[in-house]
């Protein structure tokens, strides 16, 4: 990410919910009142995947909540929306994701010199105890360092 970068929304649950392979910067075709919208932060990108089909990278279940002052320029909130990529970096996700368990998930929305971006990534899904696991070291580094504090 070059330039100045503001994170307009991001995917918190993706961390816990999977273990992150790869990450890509990718471009998205948006409206003008969905810009609007994304960079007043009405986005939500919780159950959001993308996909690959025809040598093109969607996003699904994104959802970008309807411009006020848009009126009938307003789009369906939860319409798939197209990612631009390089060719290179799509022929790469394709290989990626024929593995078996694999996903694209989307991690972040932001804005780069006034473009919106999205942060999408490779990723494998967590079984359930990867995530007890990963929350007992949580817990575990938290009561180190409050010990750390208590004795300085």
């Amino acid at each position: 990410m070059k330039g100045k970068s503001n994170t307009l929304a991001e995917n918190r649950k993706a961390r816990h919910e999977y273990f992150i392979e790869e990450t890509y910067e990718a471009g998205i075709e948006l409206f003008g009142t969905e810009v609007k919208s994304v960079k007043l932060g009405k986005a939500n990108l919780k159950d959001s995947y993308a996909t690959v089909k025809n040598g093109e990278v969607f996003l699904n279940n994104l959802h970008i909540s309807p411009y006020e002052k848009g009126n009938i320029f307003n789009k369906d909130p939860l319409r798939t929306r197209k990612l631009l990529l390089h060719k290179s970096e799509i022929r790469k996700l394709e290989q990626n994701l024929t593995q078996e368990g694999l996903t694209l998930v989307p991690l972040a929305l932001y804005e780069v010199r006034g473009l919106v971006k999205v942060k999408i990534a490779v990723a494998k899904g967590k079984k359930l105890y990867d995530k007890r696991q990963d929350l007992a070291k949580k817990d575990a580094k938290r009561d180190i360092e409050r010990s750390l504090r208590e004795k300085f």
